[in-house]
């Protein structure tokens, strides 16, 4: 589902079924894993939806046949740390072509600022598609950091996938990049105090890794 011309709002069975089990603070490490795997999996189905094709002829056993494959821009996945890591992986099931870049961006539990610590791209980044990803759209400092990280290396085409976002994330985030669409699973209406989704899931990132 299609909120504004650059937010997409997944209301897929599939993907709200397996979002309530993540949302249950009962369900092991292992299971969440398996489940942002799979979530990423569906997610990136329409994520990619608009990866350019050309024409091609292939000999089947009976004739030759024209079909399509992918052209254009190349894909890279860059998951913002450490959370995002599960989301890349399932996103690499789907497209296992793509590279993979890393940034690492913490908050500063005081100020809910985003702090920058950490930033490996793949060297012809300015030349791919890029998918960025994190479970959480919370206040959106660590994604809009992300963004500007990639935008300094003159990345044009930016997509940022999450599980779960606030409102007012999803504002923030729109209001700082318009050009960089926005995928999400489920949107939640608040965030408490500490800058936290509320009901959310918790930490993605203490549940996908079994840390608290």
């Amino acid at each position: 589902m299609q909120e504004n011309s650059n937010v997409f709002i997944f209301d897929h069975p599939l993907i709200q079924h397996k979002i309530s089990l993540l949302r249950d603070k009962n369900t092991s490490s292992k299971d969440f894993r398996e489940l942002v795997s799979e979530i990423s999996v569906l997610m990136g189905y329409e994520v990619t939806r608009d990866i350019p094709l050309k024409e091609i002829e292939v000999e089947t056993p009976v004739a030759m046949a024209k079909a399509k494959t992918i052209s254009g821009k190349k894909l890279a996945v860059i998951p913002i740390l450490r959370a995002g890591l599960g989301m890349a992986d399932g996103f690499l099931q789907l497209v296992p072509m793509a590279r993979v870049g890393h940034i690492g961006i913490y908050r500063d539990h005081e100020t809910l600022e985003a702090i920058e610590y950490y930033c490996k791209l793949p060297k012809d980044i300015e030349e791919r598609d890029v998918v960025l990803v994190d479970p959480m759209l919370a206040t959106a400092g660590s994604a809009i950091g992300a963004v500007e990280c990639l935008k300094k290396r003159d990345v044009k085409n930016i997509k940022f996938m999450c599980l779960i976002a606030s409102r007012e994330g999803i504002r923030r985030l729109h209001t700082a990049y318009p050009d960089v669409a926005i995928y999400c699973a489920a949107v939640d209406e608040e965030l408490n105090e500490f800058g936290y989704i509320v009901p959310g899931l918790g930490d993605a990132g203490d549940r996908l890794f079994g840390t608290k």
